[in-house]
């Protein structure tokens, strides 16, 4: 997912929490000789040099060319790449200048403006069709433009529910989660005979107008979505319609380990291609237990990288070759983002040499002057003059927590934080953490901790942004869990301060959780993106 709602509305939300497993350290890297702890180290130098070029070259546009040392706006003017930015920040330990790029956004950002934006890379309104599925862009001042088409791909319609269900629950209005479920389910309700869904309909008449079937580019998210939002709401109707549209995808598109493209009423192969996009799938495939099958399909995509340094946009598979006018490869994260869920679940060292391949491959072709820049075709390294956002959010994100084990956002749940509500005590931070499919975590803890009720006088607001505040006059406890050994992340000084604030163990005999809660599994889980065809 990119966009503007991809950087704020989305990082209200996404945490998909599935189990954590908790495995021995193994062998992995070391029975490769491959040093985590320094390519930890070169990705967080890759993101600084994107990082700060882009503050000195391109803020506040929405982007950064990094070959001619200025920016553009892409999405419609929301300094894009800062927002999305954020969260690596405080994964890469930096809390003081993610306070500081906080308030610079707090005071410079305005959504209402006449700009015309994808509702899917917004994520924020237009779902008042006869369906209930929104329309594909929205006027974020004037609403849906009068001759706007009807015509959204699966993935535009079907990928809201992480991030509003966590509107719903953090504000107490229903009406957000309530639309992404009703789109949600007008998707499943419109699936073909087979179980199998196009790439683009119709928001007005129901009719599909694109019939293509796979699991890549204008549907992936809808897929991800519904095993997402089903681990962070705990919804077992979610995840079976998942199951049973994997039951279809098995029956029809997957061929040696591949996944193509088939008619979605007759299950006949269209295209029998791999698209970049695609390699989210054996992360997905991981979330739900099936990790045989999601290495052998990773290892498949692997080779692709091999064999060009990168995965190009289209991928012939009987060819063995890239697709014409798709040789390209914009930094996306997809195959990186599967390597560190496989990595969580199986310690299989070959996952940290596709990390190491991806630091290599991006170093030697893609780093310039002011940045890293998109490939623009990846059988002769010729660069274009574009950075986009998701690099800083996703692809140097997944890179860092492949090699940073004991990063605060794998926790398995023995370190957490207490907080006290009206209610009693709650417990955050405890892992667990849903990113979105842009790469923003979202704790499910909160969604149940600190959720608000109507008939609440507390806002919750104020009880966050008193939990977040450094000072240790505070009741919350503060401290970040500790990353002993190789794992170690960098923490900023500040943090060092919190140090002696007692934290609470899983351990405790004290009541933990005796305010309005939900349960919820401890498992890190991560997800793919969307490629929309006019892009």
């Amino acid at each position: 997912m990119r966009g503007p709602g991809a950087a704020v509305l989305r990082c209200l939300g996404s945490l998909l929490c599935l189990w954590a497993l908790r495995l021995p350290a193994g062998p992995g890297a070391a029975a490769r000789g491959l040093d985590i702890a320094s390519y930890r180290e070169r990705v967080r130098a890759m993101f600084y040099h994107a990082y700060e070029h882009y503050l000195e070259s391109a803020f506040p546009y929405d982007e950064l060319r990094p070959l001619t040392c200025d920016g553009q706006d892409t999405w419609g003017s929301f300094s894009l790449t800062l927002i999305d930015a954020l969260d690596t920040l405080l994964i890469l330990g930096n809390v003081s200048e993610f306070q500081r790029v906080v308030n610079v956004l707090q005071e410079g950002l305005d959504f209402d403006i006449d700009v015309n934006a994808s509702v899917f890379e917004t994520n924020i309104r237009a779902f008042q069709t006869p369906t209930g599925m929104p329309y594909g862009t929205v006027n974020l001042l004037h609403g849906v433009n009068p001759g706007e088409t009807p015509v959204t791909c699966t993935a535009g319609i079907g990928t809201f529910i992480v991030e509003f269900a966590t509107l719903s629950h953090l504000t107490g209005d229903p009406v957000f989660e309530d639309v992404a479920r009703k789109a949600l389910k007008a998707l499943w309700k419109n699936r073909s005979d087979i179980g199998l869904v196009g790439n683009h309909i119709d928001v007005i008449t129901a009719k599909w107008v694109a019939q293509d079937a796979g699991i890549g580019a204008g549907v992936d998210s809808y897929f991800e979505y519904l095993v997402k939002g089903a681990i962070l709401l705990q919804d077992k109707e979610l995840m079976s319609m998942f199951l049973e549209y994997n039951k279809a995808i098995k029956n029809y598109t997957k061929f040696d380990d591949w996944y193509l493209w088939v008619q979605m009423y007759k299950g006949t192969v269209s295209m029998p291609v791999f698209q970049s996009l695609e390699a989210y799938w054996p992360g997905l495939q991981s979330l739900i237990g099936d990790v045989d099958n999601a290495m052998r399909t990773f290892l498949n995509y692997y080779t692709v990288w091999k064999q060009f340094g990168g995965l190009p946009e289209f991928y012939n598979i009987p060819q063995g070759y890239t697709v014409d006018k798709r040789e390209g490869y914009p930094l996306r994260p997809e195959l990186i983002e599967s390597a560190m869920y496989l990595y969580r679940a199986t310690r299989d060292p070959t996952l940290l040499e596709l990390g190491r391949d991806a630091v290599e491959s991006i170093e030697k072709i893609s780093k310039v002057d002011c940045g890293f820049a998109t490939i623009k075709d990846l059988r002769d390294h010729r660069l274009d003059n574009r950075m986009e956002s998701f690099f800083l959010a996703e692809t140097i994100k997944y890179l860092y927590l492949l090699f940073d084990p004991g990063n605060f956002i794998h926790n398995d749940g023995s370190d957490f934080d207490v907080v006290v509500t009206p209610y009693g005590e709650c417990v955050l931070n405890a892992g667990g953490y849903i990113f979105n499919t842009e790469a923003h975590p979202i704790d499910p803890a909160a969604l149940h901790c600190c959720r608000k009720r109507k008939e609440e006088q507390w806002e919750v607001e104020d009880l966050m942004r008193e939990f977040y505040s450094l000072k240790k006059t505070k009741k919350f406890t503060l401290k970040r869990p500790s990353d002993p050994g190789e794992g170690e992340s960098a923490k900023d000084p500040e943090d060092a301060e919190k140090t002696g604030e007692k934290r609470r163990s899983k351990k405790s005999s004290h009541s933990l959780l005796s305010c309005p809660s939900q349960s919820f599994n401890s498992k890190l889980a991560v997800l793919g993106q969307v490629f929309l065809d006019n892009t």
